[in-house]
């Protein structure tokens, strides 16, 4: 929406400059895009006066010249009559781009070089005077831009607005905005008719068919019209805001619509079949050709401005060909009316006319603006047009819209907004924008918005247009009242994170796998008939025939991840996922049974191949340090691994797989994925896989660090080296050690295990190192060698072991 200042003062005393108006209004609600001078193109356009004038060598009419522009003399090439010697006139300079959009270039006229151009009122859009080159009264310095010797100065503000607001999508409504900011008087124009004595009905009439489409249809008529350009002040305004003139009734139409945000339009009555006014929805297979000459197929829907036997105009939208106002027209019929901003959207959409009109309808125009614009029209064209007004008015109003009436609790406003504007302040801001407002209590306000305000319904909406109005940077900043202390996350959620972020830091990378997979995953991972892996959920639509059922293991999803990669030859891998399996439950209309579970998948070499070393394929050992490093960072103590049963191995290889406990409760398995399973994915390279319980796993990370100082004293080892029998599992060795908590046991491990010669067969070597440390001493040889034989002894005798010779 474009405003001109010049216009708008004609409604409104603006006591701002016009970026402060533009803030202001932006504040309001109404933004302002851009604000540009419309009289900017005169700015090449400068003051010359004519020293000489020679007689053009190839042409009658033409002359040659010479212009004094101030920093040098121009030749101009000219044919206006009243060119002379001395004249000061606007000299536009190569460059200037005039209002129809041309623009000036050096150039050579019949063989003389022309550099600028004198001009005349038309041709810098300052008057309508065509005759001759506008003639400067003397006093003005030559040389001095043309716009700021005239003082010619007409900021347009270009508004966007937004589609609630179709009230301040005319020169009045912006006017009405910046009137209540200001705490200044509106003016509106002031409309005197003066109508002959013959009766509008005795020569017209309105028929609405459809009162739900067109709830006010308002009519007049004007007689003895002439048709002919319209005066400058009418075009001038028009061109301000971006519109073009066309003729006299045209151009008043439309400056009523920019004015008061009303759509007119107006009919050559003496086209109009039976001298009437249908309004109907289209009939099946009707056709219209509207104002651009395009024939349109209408559909049952769109509403209709028929006369008494045909269409005459898109209602809301276009006029007809068939109607519209020519050189002859003398009658016309001025039409103002209502219409469902739905209706006219949907015809919008459909025949793809945007229009003026359709842009003002479609968001809702005020149901009663309609007399008011209808008679400022009327007058204009009387005016403008030497017209004979008919007496009286159509209006057609069969459903009335009523007022809305809204509760407004000041207490309720000011809570919402974080404000304490007294009852009368807010009284104050709403009249302000013509709203009617009644006291009930010393709480509450009877509102009743006006008509054209259409995006107002209830109490949210007046709460907001006083928030506007009051000054959205005058509400105090706020914060809710909410307890210091922060609270924690859950431990699943933050013990999830956790686990993620240490096993991307062991150089793992995470992989998000189909919930959905292959029915057939189950029979290629080897699981037994009666294995609770196999309880699956069939999907009933399943997106693909390899994800039709849910998945009860995180492993296929990691071994199809493995196959993808070897294909783009990407051999090595650590890869992890942390997701749902889901079990039947066996029961009908039940949901399944969820477990989050994590699994993890190494593959290829334990480092990559470099200068220093060659690549080592991994083992299982490998992936046993990754779940341990996992565990210990968690700070989970008490980790047993144990080597799982033969029988009880699936898709691991057995004497290969260990099951986690913590605590004696199970918590997953690791090991070496079994060549049979990898052959049915079509793999070709060992992998080895860990998959732990997530739910069981979390049970046991602590909620508490703990700490402790660090030692002072020096620490001592000494190595026990057991011959035992080749089934004892070397955890059970430490745990018995561990179990006499000993406090000057520092650390222990295995750190060497031997089977072979000379070691006796069903026998292995088992060496351990224990660490020795004091909190308060220094300890002696003679007490650690005491400690470590008592240590020794007793394995000796639980285990049944003896010392190496």
């Amino acid at each position: 929406m474009k405003v001109s200042l010049s216009w708008l003062k004609n409604y409104i005393s603006v006591d701002k400059s016009i970026d402060d108006l533009a803030d202001a209004l932006t504040m309001a609600g109404l933004e302002v895009e851009s604000v540009s001078d419309r009289y900017s193109y005169l700015s090449t356009v400068v003051i010359g006066r004519v020293v000489e004038i020679k007689t053009h060598p190839n042409s009658d009419k033409l002359k040659l010249c010479n212009v004094d522009v101030g920093e040098q003399v121009v030749s101009v090439v000219c044919g206006a009559p009243n060119v002379k010697n001395g004249i000061l006139a606007p000299c536009a300079l190569p460059g200037t781009i005039f209002p129809n959009g041309t623009m000036l270039e050096k150039c050579s006229i019949r063989g003389e070089v022309s550099e600028g151009m004198l001009c005349s009122d038309v041709e810098l859009g300052l008057g309508a005077n065509s005759y001759g080159i506008m003639e400067l009264e003397e006093g003005f310095a030559v040389g001095e831009k043309l716009h700021q010797a005239l003082s010619l100065s007409d900021p347009v503000l270009e508004i966007d607005l937004t589609p609630n607001r179709p009230d301040c999508l005319s020169l009045i409504g912006t006017a009405r905005e910046i009137a209540a900011l200001q705490a200044t008087k509106l003016t509106r124009p002031e409309i005197s008719l003066l109508e002959s004595d013959e009766d509008i009905t005795k020569f017209t009439s309105v028929t609405i068919l459809n009162p739900d489409l067109c709830p006010r249809y308002s009519a007049r008529l004007v007689f003895d019209v002439k048709i002919a350009p319209s005066p400058f002040w009418l075009r001038d305004r028009l061109v301000s805001v971006g519109l073009k003139p066309i003729n006299n009734i045209v151009d008043v139409t439309n400056f009523v619509m920019m004015e008061t945000g009303q759509p007119l339009h107006a009919f050559d009555f003496d086209r109009l079949a039976k001298n009437k006014i249908v309004v109907r929805t289209a009939k099946k297979g009707e056709k219209l050709t509207t104002l651009d000459r395009k024939q349109r197929l209408l559909s049952q829907e769109m509403l209709m401005i028929c006369d008494g036997e045909k269409p005459v105009a898109l209602a809301g939208v276009m006029g007809g060909l068939n109607s519209e106002i020519k050189q002859a027209t003398t009658r016309i019929l001025l039409e103002s009316a209502y219409f469902d901003p739905v209706c006219i959207r949907k015809t919008s959409k459909k025949t793809g006319l945007a229009t003026d009109a359709s842009h003002r309808f479609e968001r809702g125009t005020d149901p009663n603006g309609t007399i008011f614009a209808l008679n400022r029209a009327t007058q204009l064209i009387a005016e403008i047009c030497g017209g004979n007004i008919i007496g009286d008015t159509i209006d057609e109003y069969p459903k009335p819209v009523p007022d809305r009436v809204i509760t407004l609790s000041v207490g309720s406003a000011n809570r919402r907004l974080g404000t304490k504007l007294s009852q009368s302040d807010i009284k104050k801001y709403l009249s302000s924008i013509e709203f009617k407002v009644k006291k009930i209590d010393d709480d509450q306000l009877r509102v009743v918005p006006p008509s054209f305000r259409v995006d107002i319904s209830r109490f949210e909406d007046l709460v907001e247009e006083i928030a506007r109005l009051y000054g959205y940077n005058h509400i105090e900043t706020t914060f809710p009242l909410i307890q210091a202390k922060a609270v924690r996350p859950s431990k699943k959620i933050d013990s999830r994170y956790h686990i993620k972020r240490l096993l991307v830091g062991l150089d793992f990378t995470e992989t998000i796998t189909y919930s959905f997979i292959n029915k057939l995953s189950c029979d290629r991972l080897e699981l037994k008939s009666n294995d609770q892996k196999r309880r699956l959920i069939n999907i009933l639509n399943p997106i693909a025939e390899d994800q039709s059922v849910l998945r009860t293991s995180l492993i296929p999803g990691l071994l199809e991840t493995m196959h993808y990669n070897m294909a783009m030859q990407n051999k090595n891998l650590k890869l992890f996922e942390i997701g749902n399996v889901f079990f039947n439950t066996g029961k009908e209309d039940s949901q399944p049974d969820e477990v989050e579970m994590l699994a993890g998948l190494w593959t290829g070499n334990r480092m990559d191949d470099s200068w220093l070393s060659k690549g080592k394929n991994c083992d299982f050992y490998d992936i046993k340090g990754a779940v341990e490093a996992l565990l210990r960072n968690l700070r989970i103590t008490n980790v047993r691994f144990t080597r799982m049963r033969p029988e009880d191995c699936c898709y691991t290889k057995p004497g290969h797989t260990a099951q986690l406990f913590v605590q004696n409760k199970s918590i997953g398995i690791i090991g070496e994925v079994l060549p049979k399973v990898l052959k049915n994915y079509d793999l070709k390279q060992q992998a080895y896989i860990f998959e732990l319980n997530i739910d069981n796993l979390i049970e046991f990370i602590p909620d508490i660090k703990s700490a402790k100082p660090l030692p002072k004293f020096p620490s001592t080892s000494r190595d026990i080296t057991l011959i035992v029998d080749k089934d004892i599992e070397a955890f059970n060795i430490i745990k018995s050690v561990e179990v006499l908590n000993e406090n000057l046991v520092e650390n222990l491990y295995l750190f060497d295990v031997y089977e072979g010669s000379p070691i006796p067969a069903g026998k292995k070597s088992i060496s351990l190192r224990i660490t020795y440390r004091s909190a308060f001493e220094t300890l002696e040889d003679e007490m650690i060698n005491f400690l470590h034989k008592n240590i020794t002894d007793r394995l000796i005798k639980e285990f049944n072991a003896i010392l190496p010779a």
